[in-house]
């Protein structure tokens, strides 16, 4: 890519044949990457844990494009629901090109997933580790894990990621969940080669995107504040925009295991896909395979 071009959706590479499943795809990013990769002739496997919402969200592509998503159901605040998704998955038989982690949750007052663990970890951590380790057999090109400019403020402590320990706070628990994701996105990436599979690893980054997500903290003037910035056209990138750096990641051959993307322009808050780097923090070795292992081993206790 030179200097002057600058990548849009128009410069996807013909999808056809492909087939990519897209976490949390009934809206925001995720609906338009669905749309991206559709109309670019990708089959996409929208998971999503409100069914209808997903079929009212398929119902917006052109026909074309309709014919090529699908809906099935898949709650990321479940474990079991990650596991019915894996055996539906892996029933039907078809191989998984590219595995995009793009569901989350983003400063929400304290929950809990159905298993216990604290609601943003849960979904945005913990959930996705899961489902790459149960789709790993099935995917033969590369995983996508989203993850946030907000990671430059993560602290990961593997002995406290619910924060019980620390007290939560629902920005810090969101910032220390995307740093989580860049980190076993790169983790990942070491799996692979440690493996010989041939598989890549990569994380994405959209920016400052004006979608929902970032008004669901229970508290009124902090979601006015970020209603505000949504409104302002400069400042939040439309999830068209946002979701350029996903779409490179998924499909751009440039993009190699450990890399990470995103937009070009103000420190990455808004802008055209690039390679860039994330914080030194996300570097550290140790940490991420510590974060690997209570992963695996929280994921599996439930399956116990």
């Amino acid at each position: 890519m030179t200097r002057s071009h600058r990548w849009s959706a128009a410069d996807i590479p013909d999808q056809t044949g492909r087939t990519f499943v897209v976490t949390g795809a009934n809206g925001g990013i995720g609906l338009a990457t669905t749309a991206a990769l559709t109309a670019r002739g990708g089959r996409v496997i929208m998971a999503c844990r409100n069914e209808e919402k997903a079929e009212e969200a398929r119902a917006t592509l052109p026909t074309g494009a309709r014919e090529l998503a699908q809906v099935r159901l898949l709650d990321m605040a479940d474990l079991d629901s990650v596991d019915g998704f894996v055996a539906a998955t892996t029933e039907a038989g078809t191989p998984i090109d590219v595995l995009i982690n793009n569901a989350g949750l983003m400063n929400i007052p304290h929950a809990r997933t159905a298993q216990g663990h604290e609601m943003q970890f849960g979904v945005n951590v913990l959930a996705h580790h899961a489902l790459t380790r149960g789709l790993e057999p099935m995917v033969t090109d590369r995983v996508v894990w989203l993850g946030s400019l907000a990671h430059l403020r993560g602290r990961l402590d593997t002995d406290d990621l619910g924060m019980d320990l620390r007290g939560y706070r629902p920005m810090a628990a969101y910032a220390n969940s995307k740093l989580a994701c860049i980190m076993l996105a790169y983790e990942w990436q070491r799996h692979f080669e440690r493996t010989g599979s041939g598989l890549s690893s990569v994380a994405a980054h959209p920016g400052y995107t004006a979608t929902d997500l970032i008004r669901q903290s229970g508290n009124p003037l902090a979601d006015r504040f970020f209603e505000l910035g949504n409104s302002i056209t400069w400042a939040g990138l439309t999830p068209e925009m946002g979701a350029l750096s996903v779409l490179y990641a998924a499909t751009m051959p440039d993009v190699t295991g450990g890399a990470f993307v995103g937009p070009d322009r103000l420190g990455g808050l808004r802008g055209h896909p690039k390679l860039t780097r994330s914080s030194r923090r996300s570097y550290d070795r140790a940490t991420a395979a510590a974060l690997w292992r209570r992963c695996t081993e929280m994921a599996a206790f439930q399956r116990a």
